[in-house]
């Protein structure tokens, strides 16, 4: 089973303004409402691709009972956490010449609340995988990601981190099975500059050393760059298409990553379907069907076809006691 954590679910209120205006009423001509967050949106994209999830979290409120039923509405087992006061947030995007966000900062999330989730959590093992993804409320402890990767540590869980700043770079050690950063974010976590694909190489093949088994590099519209478990480098460019909405699409390839491995158990098609679903989102008004992600995938194929990866001259393998340990996944 794949879980997903979402800590600060939301309500994604976006509406289309022809012409936004500060300080006058603005007319929408469209709107739409959609269940948000990053562990939300992998659960979604997974349901489309054809792959079962539980969608953990917490709800609160009248905002959290609509979060979940549009959950279990696009196919998603959502198994949330009531929350008895407050509300889940709502989160406001204005779609005009320029995308503008309102996000709320979410409801108090009570230490028995979190404790319930550590113990839904415990039922995972070594067939599951789990993804934690997005920010964290204020109300929760800083090292959250580390406390759970640290109650997981002998289960043998596959755990994905989906995260920036110290929330990446304090999982590392717990080697989780897949990272995605972008290259903004390695910038921001080794205060290095990435802006050649050299320099961006360099600091996924630095997280690898770190401890990530996996580091999926997204590039936006330059596509995307892989250093697996076994030290092989993967690039390739993203399909081209019309930029429509970019929220989610990082979400999408992470879905799409995950898919791709568990059909195949191989990284290069894991790569090519996580940059087809990244797309394909990115083409989209929302998060995109199974139809959408395997038309980018053939056309990435067809102008990319598979080959062999090297393993990297500059690569080392991990040398840490958990390569050995029962819980170093592998």
């Amino acid at each position: 089973m794949i879980y997903t954590v979402t800590f600060n679910p939301s309500l994604d209120y976006i509406v289309w303004v022809p012409k936004l205006t500060d300080g006058a009423t603005n007319r929408s001509e469209a709107q739409a409402l959609y269940p948000g967050g990053k562990g939300i949106n992998v659960s979604i994209m997974l349901s489309n691709l054809g792959y079962a999830s539980k969608a953990l979290g917490f709800s609160a409120g009248f905002t959290g009972r609509e979060i979940e039923r549009l959950l279990e509405e696009n196919g998603c087992d959502a198994e949330f956490i009531p929350l008895h006061q407050g509300n889940s947030r709502i989160n406001i995007k204005i779609k005009s010449a320029q995308e503008t966000e309102i996000n709320a900062p979410g409801p108090h999330i009570p230490s028995e609340a979190l404790n319930e989730l550590f113990q839904r959590l415990d039922a995972c093992g070594p067939e599951d995988i789990l993804v934690l993804a997005g920010s964290i409320p204020k109300s929760l402890p800083s090292d959250i990601y580390e406390q759970i990767m640290l109650r997981l540590r002998g289960h043998k869980t596959r755990i994905v981190v989906d995260a920036t700043g110290d929330l990446l770079k304090n999982a590392l050690k717990y080697h989780p099975f897949l990272v995605k950063p972008n290259a903004a974010e390695l910038e921001e976590l080794y205060g290095i500059r990435c802006d050649t694909m050299d320099k961006i190489k360099q600091g996924a093949m630095r997280v690898r050393q770190d401890g990530a088994l996996n580091v999926l590099v997204s590039l936006g519209k330059d596509g995307a760059l892989l250093i697996d478990q076994h030290g092989r480098l993967h690039t390739s460019p993203a399909p081209s298409g019309t930029l429509v909405n970019s929220v989610g699409s990082g979400d999408s390839m992470v879905a799409g990553f995950l898919a791709g491995y568990l059909k195949e158990q191989d990284y290069a098609v894991a790569f090519r379907m996580g940059i087809a679903a990244g797309s394909a989102t990115a083409f989209q008004e929302w998060l995109a069907t199974k139809a959408q992600v395997l038309k980018e995938y053939q056309a990435l194929k067809e102008y990319q076809p598979l080959k062999e990866y090297q393993p990297l001259k500059e690569y080392q393998p991990l040398q840490t006691p958990s390569q050995t340990s029962p819980e170093f996944p592998g």
